[in-house]
């Protein structure tokens, strides 16, 4: 399938599941779909209703460097893993207490999202599965290879990253970690992910909540209850 861009997450997820399903990940019952909030729910959600298979998260940080927080010098998941871009921090001369600062930081609001999102809830089981990690773009790749380093430690059988949208490079980089990427578009042109989506608004807790109890079968009330 050619595209060219996109009309917004949901679409992506569409054009995303369709892509996966040509590669015969779906009617499969060993597939998890396991998103990174916030801007990965929305697509993951219609990619696991293109295969067919249950949704959970996988929650990631980005670690950016200060006084430009844009730019990543490296990532952290949820189980303590961690992802440091070498050439990123060689570069503006980042010291060991300024990385600890920064992910210290985001270690709290890791964990502020693991109980908004979650609620004490159990993470899924991984261990011999085929585990499709979606977001809706990578940029550097550095929060998704987080997710890849906490995946890995959880015992798949495979490991697949899928993407709307992302640069050849950042692809060509993580193939080198995972069984798969598949990622529809790879502009050569890229500069941000936003820019390949014709509306790209902020993804709300509260619309990640939603898309969870409705992924898990639960009764809003009872969702809400876990998060209290």
């Amino acid at each position: 399938m050619s595209i060219d861009s996109y009309r917004d997450r949901e679409h992506a997820g569409e054009v995303l599941g369709e892509a996966l399903r040509e590669r015969g990940y779906a009617g499969r019952n060993d597939v998890l779909v396991l998103a990174l909030p916030r801007g990965g729910v929305p697509v993951a959600r219609e990619v696991a209703r293109t295969l067919h298979a249950p949704l959970d998260v996988m929650l990631v940080r980005k670690l950016g460097v200060p006084g430009h927080e844009e730019l990543a010098m490296g990532a952290i998941a949820s189980g303590g893993a961690r992802v440091l871009n070498e050439q990123v921090v060689e570069q503006f001369g980042i010291t060991d207490e300024t990385v600890a600062v920064v992910a210290a930081r985001e270690g709290r609001e890791l964990a502020r999202r693991e109980q908004a999102y979650r609620g004490g809830r159990a993470d899924p089981a991984a261990v011999g599965r085929c585990v499709v990690l979606v977001d809706d773009g990578l940029a550097t790749g550095s929060t998704m290879e987080a997710a890849v380093v906490a995946v890995r430690q959880r015992g798949p059988r495979e490991l697949v990253v899928a993407v709307p949208v992302a640069p050849a490079e950042t692809c060509r980089r993580l193939e080198q970690r995972v069984d798969a990427v598949v990622c529809p578009l790879t502009p050569a042109d890229f500069a941000g992910v936003g820019q390949w989506y014709e509306r790209f608004d902020q993804t709300t807790d509260e619309q990640v909540r939603g898309i969870l109890a409705e992924a898990w079968g639960e009764p809003r009330h009872e969702a809400e209850r876990r998060w209290a």
